[in-house]
């Protein structure tokens, strides 16, 4: 990839400025594009060009919409290896993942194509009531207006998709923020969206500080704000968000419980893919690991084996399995608490090394809840393994936490998955496999600290559109 500087996208223009920062690929730091960086000027006239090319979206036809979408798939398609390059670029993706990112892409634009066609209404009985004789309602979902989308830097091209497509499909305008250290993925997104044929005016793509960006949502223009990213970043710009309609996904800390009865040895693959696939960066990562005390140290021995024969280094490498963190501070930060949990009694079974951004694969045992590698989101290729004695046990341990993005069970009592359907407190529950599954058209989100709204481009679509009403008063319209 050329390494700039890449202009930024107001309203259709690519701008430059006097602000250029540098784009480093996290294995070894080097710096491997440029980017010019916006201006406050830059996210007003990004924020008028959202207000005037809504006037455009929401009068566009569905099969339009749809249409525009259909042909995003396409450039996407065609400039397939050339995203899969900049994801491994900017964020350290090893090969495997950076595919993998852009196949799910593909189908969430794919899937919010389809969903641009099937925005109903419905027609609603008024006459239930003597005062509603005669009376028809319809109701239909109308575009929201501008929509903003943050995206974070762990999966920057798919969950900006998640954004954009159920925007596009909505009839909304649309911003994108993308991470400061991944915006090469965002540019690129944008370049195709405007070659698939949606209206320039109502597409800008800004890259600034995310302090800068603040100015976006709590602007009262803007009235839909979705965010991907930390807890802490995200509970407070909802704060700030004014009257704005506001969808977070945020953190996760997620518990894989594995009972006596479970497929151990399929349990035992999961978790090694689930705990350190995007070396850990991932919101619905296995962070907790809960083992039916009878089968504790079996289970552990063969997870030990298993995650030691990932291959960790240089994310270049097709064969490599757990590549870089984002950058040496947050490696250093997820370290510390490691640190922090073995001076307090926990044990580092395996890994346990970290050097600049690179962070082995590590599990830690005899941790407790009250430890930080715990109760807080590592995103790190770090997991604790804990013993329980019982099911109850096993629900309370994987609900003592702020979080409840997802959580994975192992086990093949009906009667224990439906318990657990009901008493752990997450927004999905995946059953004999790990939190880490995601398929882009189901609804997604969390409960607690973990967010609010449900993203997959049909529940994205709800979120961005105005539920409206008439009624039709029969009766009156007629001359007597």
């Amino acid at each position: 990839m050329d390494k700039g500087p890449h202009k930024f996208l107001i309203g259709g223009e690519w701008r430059a400025s006097d602000v250029v920062v540098d784009v480093r690929f996290p294995y070894n730091n080097e710096v491997v594009a440029q980017v010019y960086q916006a201006s406050d000027a830059d996210l007003e006239d990004a924020i008028q060009a959202a207000v005037r090319g809504f006037e455009v979206t929401r009068k566009l036809p569905a099969y339009r919409r749809s249409g525009i979408l259909l042909k995003l798939l396409a450039q996407m398609e065609k400039r397939f290896d050339e995203l899969v390059t900049a994801l491994q670029l900017e964020g350290g993706k090893t090969l495997n993942v950076a595919r993998g990112e852009v196949s799910r892409a593909l189908e969430t634009i794919r899937v919010s194509a389809e969903e641009a066609k099937r925005i109903a209404g419905e027609i609603v009985p008024i006459d239930w009531t003597e005062a509603g004789e005669g009376r028809i309602g319809l109701v239909r979902h109308l575009p929201l207006g501008p929509v903003l989308g943050i995206a974070p830097f762990n999966y920057p091209l798919n969950l900006s998709c998640h954004k954009l497509g159920p925007a596009i499909a909505a009839g909304n305008s649309f911003i994108l923020k993308p991470a400061s250290n991944t915006p090469l993925s965002g540019l690129l997104l944008a370049e195709m969206v405007l070659e698939a044929g949606f209206p320039p005016e109502a597409l800008s793509v800004v890259i600034c500080p995310g302090s800068r960006a603040e100015r976006l949502v709590r602007d009262e223009r803007i009235k839909f704000f979705t965010f991907t990213g930390s807890s802490e970043v995200g509970w407070h710009l909802k704060s700030v968000a004014g009257r704005k309609r506001v969808g977070l996904e945020l953190g996760g800390n997620a518990a894989a419980i594995v009972h006596e009865d479970a497929n151990i040895d399929y349990a035992v693959r999961r978790i090694a893919v689930g705990g350190f696939t995007n070396a850990g960066q991932n919101c619905i990562s296995v962070q907790r690991v809960l083992i039916h005390r009878p089968i504790y140290n079996q289970t552990l021995e063969l997870l030990l084996e298993r995650i030691s024969q990932l291959k960790f280094g240089d994310p270049r490498d097709p064969t490599v399995e757990v590549g870089p963190m984002i950058d040496a501070r947050a490696a250093q930060e997820a370290y510390a608490k490691v640190q922090e949990a073995v001076a307090a009694g926990a044990r580092i079974v395996l890994g346990g090394r970290c050097e600049g951004a690179m962070f082995e694969p590590t599990v830690l045992v005899d941790t407790t809840p009250d430890m930080r590698v715990n109760r807080e989101e590592l995103f790190a290729p770090v997991i604790t393994v804990t013993p329980y004695e019982d099911f109850d046990e096993a629900i309370r341990l994987a609900n003592d936490t702020d979080y409840g993005l997802q959580s994975g069970l192992f086990t093949n009592n009906m009667n224990r998955i439906m318990r657990a359907f009901e008493e752990i407190q997450v927004g999905g529950l995946q059953v004999n496999d790990v939190s880490t599954f995601r398929i882009d058209q189901m609804p997604y989100g969390g409960v607690k600290g973990s967010g609010v709204g449900k993203e997959g481009p049909r529940y994205a679509i709800e979120e961005m559109t105005e539920m409206k009403l008439m009624v039709l008063n029969l009766p009156g319209g007629r001359e007597d």
